[in-house]
């Protein structure tokens, strides 16, 4: 029997997946639940029950969290990376992780297959099959749902069919849950003027009342949350999802450019990775000069786009990535936010490397370190060109 390693989250399309490859076309299949922080351990634990009744040789869980982090999570936090402005590469960030360390299982157990559950109409298919075609050329990638063109309701009816026993109602959605967030598609998603259910979101709302929320960034890293320090970032992030998600904060639909040309909507929540960037933006703002803003803005979105693409193992990557993290040097101090039902308020910051220290001055009263004349000749000089080009080209009309 050939070896496949199929990439299983233990959802509708990962489950099909199982159960094809083992029962109807023969494979010996290691299903690998590679965790980025989006189970429990009590889901963990259904997972794996679920997929050694599907006739796979081995069922194996790899977290790759704090790795997710640094390697990836971390340079979209010093970027402020949102997609359109909305969404913070919830999948497409960990989709990379995923399929980067799965290529490396392959070749750990010799296998000559690899498969993964992604339709023929998303981004998925690419990411995965970009990353395998680099670090693993020779291996077969084997995609079940692609291939055969199956609708959600056709694998329902197969794993009916085959005795699979699962919350088929709950599967009508796509959910792909991480640290970085949680995307939702269903059927609304489908259209461009519905919205998701209620019930449909991953965290029910049970807060109504206003809540203070601090975050203690240290060179761009979020360490502290409401004055108590985290070693790892990952626990920080996992403590803001916790207080905010009740909230009903980070809920939106996206809608976006796919890699494949087509335009696609896909419902997410991601309470604690915007709070995170929008903290972190707002401290930057205090701290980064206005050319450092600019050009890391331009580099930042470029950065985000090619991670979203899954052209993550591009070198200019890596060049990227030490760019943004050389601007984080003076990116400390700590942010406040009140939480409200839907939404969150920035405060203000306190930061000892705040550019607006007072001793140069308050803005529109008064200043300390000029004089009204130095003004005076700073601003013609500054419009000197401007005004020689209306002389030159308009002084007739005058």
């Amino acid at each position: 029997m050939k070896k496949v390693v199929l990439a299983y989250s233990g959802g509708l399309d990962t489950t099909f997946c199982a159960l094809h490859l083992s029962q109807d076309l023969g494979y010996e299949v290691h299903a690998v639940l590679i965790n980025t922080g989006g189970f429990s351990s009590q889901e963990l634990e259904e997972i794996e029950n679920r997929a050694n009744t599907l006739g796979i040789a081995s069922f194996t869980i790899l977290d790759v969290t704090r790795t997710y982090y640094q390697e990836v999570i971390k340079y979209l936090v010093f970027g402020n990376v949102l997609k359109n402005q909305t969404y913070p590469l919830s999948v497409s960030a960990e989709r990379i992780l995923q399929a980067k360390t799965l290529a490396d299982y392959v070749k750990r157990i010799g296998a000559k297959s690899v498969a993964h559950g992604s339709t023929g109409a998303g981004n998925d298919q690419v990411r995965f099959d970009m990353i395998f075609q680099t670090i693993i050329p020779d291996i077969e990638i084997i995609t079940p749902i692609r291939d055969l063109k199956l609708s959600r309701e056709q694998e329902i009816e197969y794993l009916k069919k085959h005795g699979v026993s699962m919350n088929f109602e709950k599967a009508a959605y796509s959910v792909n849950k991480g640290i970085w967030g949680t995307s939702v598609g269903g059927k609304e998603t489908l259209t461009s003027n519905q919205t998701l259910p209620e019930t449909a979101w991953p965290t029910q709302i049970s807060k109504n009342q206003p809540e203070e929320l601090t975050l203690g960034f240290i060179k761009g890293q979020l360490k502290a949350v409401n004055g108590k320090n985290f070693d790892n970032p990952v626990d920080a992030i996992q403590k803001i999802q916790e207080q905010a998600a009740p909230f009903g904060i980070g809920r939106d639909i996206h809608v976006g450019d796919t890699i494949i040309g087509i335009k696609g909507r896909v419902g997410f929540e991601a309470a604690a990775p915007l709070i995170i960037i929008k903290s972190h933006q707002l401290l930057e703002k205090h701290t980064l000069t206005k050319w450092q803003t600019f050009w890391k803005n331009q580099l930042a979105e470029f950065y985000g786009n090619h991670l979203h693409e899954g052209h993550y193992l591009d070198p200019v990557m890596r060049n990227l990535e030490e760019f943004l993290e050389s601007t984080q040097e003076f990116v400390t101090g700590t942010v406040k936010l009140i939480l409200h039902p839907y939404r969150f308020q920035l405060v203000g910051i306190e930061s000892k490397h705040d550019l607006m220290a007072s001793k140069f001055g308050s803005y529109g009263e008064m200043n300390k370190g000029y004089t009204a004349e130095d003004v005076k000749g700073f601003t013609r000089i500054l419009g000197n060109q401007t005004g020689i080009f209306h002389q030159v080209n308009y002084h007739d009309e005058n």
